[in-house]
Order: structure tokens, then C-alpha cells, then sequence
């Protein structure tokens, strides 16, 4: 490498390569509360489950990589209890993100990339009911000027639903409608904690109702990512990574434009998200408005197939509801039933950081 020249991105490495696919993939059923159970016995029905549509046995992937929150469980360095679940003996190749599950499978799919591994196990899980979520998760803003004030994520996403009704995008009845279409899709999905139509109910925040806004519980997921020749003899049809990028904006609310995502468009033209139709899209939308966002930012139709799962607004146990929404695009490429999909995942407040994946089966 010639001095001045930049390190070379694993994003930019020629097409056919090395391909990636995700292989398989299973989830908890998600709960309002798991009482009596750790984080482990949360996650080893999962890792079990997603090791046997693998076909591998514990402790066989080439890498492991885990996603969750310190924050969420109350102590440091809480990923290592989880460890239990996957085995640490004989010694396996691991790490971690403190972040959503969806960047832990972006980890892995970077380590695939360069042929350190031929698999990788990927997980995540948080076990949200423990304590005060909305409390939690005011530690994520600017800790000298936002943080002491105590605005909670509700707070904040009515901030971003309000800009949006302000700016003419979207209004209460609009809203209400997402939240029906999310949770009338997942009445056909048994991992969800909220399945069939219910009542908006009050408002938590103006202009936001409880219908905005996801439930609090707890829950799993994993994949198994393969490259290759392994991922074609491990599944039948591999839902292979085509593109995948993830991007961050600034972390002061004051400076962004809340009814836009210029890092979901720019995370989403990285992946190719805009080179050819999509047959759906799972979207990491915690709240109704911020689904008005990510359509915009996607370019995606008032007709489009959006959360067939119903979404973060059925379920969304921090921490592994983006990798979620990657499990369940990635689904239904293996069931056949679509051959190109989207996955989002974000983090942070009013849709700060988000990951953009798009997902292909092999036809013909």
C-alpha cells in the first residue's frame, strides 16, 4: 500500500469474491417478562435451535459474535455470563458489540469476507423488563447537555413524530394506521409479543399514543452466517448478503432533521438498495412516525410489502430487534417466497445510527 493510501473496505471488495449468506436463523418467543430467567436460559433454546437448522454442532462455527447492553442488564462486562449458552469449551473465536445484534452479524460477515471463518454464529438478546427501559436509555444521549434533562426515548420520538405532523408528512389517523397494519401482520407470527389489532389507547407523549409506541419485553435471536460453497450445502437456498453498510448521524438532536434519514439513504445506495425492485422490507421502526422516515429514505412505495412480521411494533426486545428484522428477510428468501429483500436495523435516538442490508436468493 502506497503512503497516503487509504486501508481497503471490506464493502468494496469485488463482487464473487467471497459470498456470504445467512443460512439460518430462529427466535425467542417474545415475552412482556421472563421472571426467573437469565439471559442464558433466555438464549440457549434459541442457539440450539439455530445450530440444528445450521447443522452444526456447539462450538463448530469458525466465529462467534454477540450483540446486547450493559446498560440493560445492570453490570459490566454481562455478555460473558452468556457465553454458557454457546459453550466455551473447548476455546471458541468470539466477540462482542455493544450495540444491536445487527452489527454483530455485520462483524461477522467482515471476518467471512476476509476467510478468517467459514461460519459464524451470531446472537443477540435483552431482557428489557428488568428495569425502567425509558430510564435506561437516556444514558445513550450527550451526557453533558441532553442527558441530565432526562429525555426518554418516548420523549424524543414524540419530538420526531411532531416535526413530522408539522412539516405536513403525517398525522394522528395516519399513525393509528400504521400501527394497525404492523400488528394486523403479525397476528400470523407466533414469536410475537403483540399480534392482531388493538385500541390506540392514550396518549404516553403527544402526539403519541401506546398504540405508537413498541412494547416492553424480553427476548432472543441468532443466525448462522456461511460463505460460499458451505452456505449452499448447509441451505437449501441461502439468503446471500448482497450489500450491507451502516451509517451514523451526528449526536446532537439540534443539528439533525428529524423527518429525515440521510444515513438510512446513504447506508441503503451503499448496499444497492436501489438497484433493482424489492419483493420487502423489514424495518427496525420502534415507533409508528419513524416508519413515515424510513419509507422516505428508502423510496419505498405506499404499496410496498413492509414488515410482513409485524415489526418492532410487535415485538422489540432491545438489543435484538434489528438482527431480528435480518432473521426474518433472510426467512423468506429460504421459504421461497421472495428472491430480494431489505433489512433495516437503527440505534440510538430518532433513528441516529442505522445498518442497511439487502438480501438475495439464487434463481434459476
Amino acid at each position: 500500500m502506497t503512503p497516503g493510501t487509504p486501508p481497503e473496505d471490506p464493502r468494496d471488495t469485488p463482487r464473487g469474491t467471497r459470498d456470504v449468506a445467512i443460512v439460518a436463523f430462529a427466535q425467542s418467543d417474545h415475552r412482556r417478562t421472563t421472571d426467573g430467567m437469565s439471559e442464558t436460559d433466555l438464549l440457549l433454546p434459541v442457539l440450539r435451535e439455530v445450530l440444528e437448522r445450521a447443522g452444526l454442532a456447539p462450538g463448530e462455527a469458525g466465529f462467534t459474535c454477540s450483540g446486547s447492553s450493559d446498560y440493560l442488564a445492570g453490570r459490566p462486562f454481562s455478555f460473558t455470563l452468556a457465553l454458557d449458552g454457546v459453550g466455551a469449551w473447548p476455546p471458541v473465536a468470539e466477540s462482542h458489540v455493544e450495540a444491536d445484534g445487527a452489527w454483530a452479524l455485520y462483524e461477522a460477515w467482515v471476518k467471512l469476507l476476509t476467510g478468517a471463518a467459514d461460519t459464524a454464529l451470531v446472537y443477540a438478546y435483552g431482557k428489557t423488563s428488568a428495569g425502567p427501559l425509558r430510564d435506561v436509555l437516556t444514558r445513550q444521549l450527550d451526557p453533558y447537555y441532553a442527558a441530565p434533562l432526562w429525555p426518554d426515548p418516548v420523549a424524543l420520538a414524540a419530538l420526531q413524530a411532531q416535526a413530522l405532523i408539522d412539516a405536513g408528512e403525517t398525522d394522528e389517523d395516519a399513525l393509528a394506521a400504521i400501527a394497525a397494519r404492523r400488528r394486523t401482520a403479525a397476528a400470523d407470527n407466533p414469536h410475537a409479543q403483540l399480534r392482531g389489532p388493538r385500541p390506540q389507547g392514550d396518549y404516553v407523549v403527544r402526539p403519541l399514543r401506546t398504540g405508537d409506541c413498541p412494547p416492553v419485553g424480553d427476548g432472543a435471536a441468532a443466525v448462522v452466517l456461511a460463505a460460499g460453497d458451505t452456505a449452499r450445502r448447509m441451505c437449501e437456498r441461502p439468503a446471500w448478503i448482497r450489500g450491507i453498510d451502516h451509517r451514523a448521524e451526528a449526536h446532537a438532536l439540534g443539528v439533525r432533521d428529524l423527518t429525515d434519514s440521510p444515513s438510512t439513504r446513504l447506508a441503503a445506495e451503499r448496499a444497492g438498495a436501489f438497484d433493482a425492485p424489492l419483493d420487502l422490507a423489514e424495518l427496525h421502526a420502534p415507533f409508528t412516525a419513524q416508519e413515515v422516515v424510513l419509507r422516505k429514505a428508502l423510496r419505498l412505495a405506499d404499496d410496498a410489502d413492509v414488515c410482513p412480521s409485524g415489526g418492532a411494533l410487535a415485538a422489540d426486545p432491545v438489543m435484538a430487534t434489528g438482527l431480528i428484522r435480518l432473521g426474518e428477510a433472510a426467512a423468506r428468501v429460504h421459504r421461497g417466497t421472495a428472491d430480494r429483500v431489505l433489512a433495516h436495523a437503527t440505534s440510538g435516538p430518532c433513528l441516529q445510527h442505522n445498518l442497511v442490508a439487502v438480501l438475495e436468493g439464487e434463481t434459476g
